[in-house]
């Protein structure tokens, strides 16, 4: 799959995913640092990635927009270190797959992953 990670995700996490055989892209990497969460969404849109990312404002972005893409992978995890995320997303990879090559906001905590389809009605 094709990743873009948002600034509040660890480089290992990046490296990670590039290990697994993932197309991964991190904002810090190309200087975007600075981008605003909608040139965020269209720079994924744009080039058919999933955001990866710890900020809710793009769910409610998608949701307030009616968009079908791109998909997001929001972690909403008290502990935040990169071997949780990993942890996790390795999770998401296995169940969730379809869900985000369709369009899908999948919301991962420490107990549940959440899907919701796009857009969201």
């Amino acid at each position: 799959m094709r990743f873009l990670a948002d600034m509040g995700i660890s480089m290992h996490t990046v490296r990670w995913l590039r290990q697994q055989g993932h197309d991964v892209v991190h904002l810090h990497e190309q200087g975007l640092q600075r981008l605003s969460d909608e040139e965020i969404l269209a720079k994924a849109r744009d080039e058919e990635r999933v955001v990866l990312t710890m900020d809710l404002d793009f769910g409610y972005l998608l949701a307030s927009g009616k968009e079908r893409m791109p998909s997001v992978v929001l972690f909403r995890l008290h502990d935040e270190r990169s071997e949780m995320v990993n942890l996790r997303l390795a999770e998401v990879l296995s169940k969730c797959q379809s869900d985000l090559e369709a369009g899908a906001i999948v919301s991962v905590s420490e107990r549940s992953i959440r899907i919701r389809t796009l857009p969201v009605q």
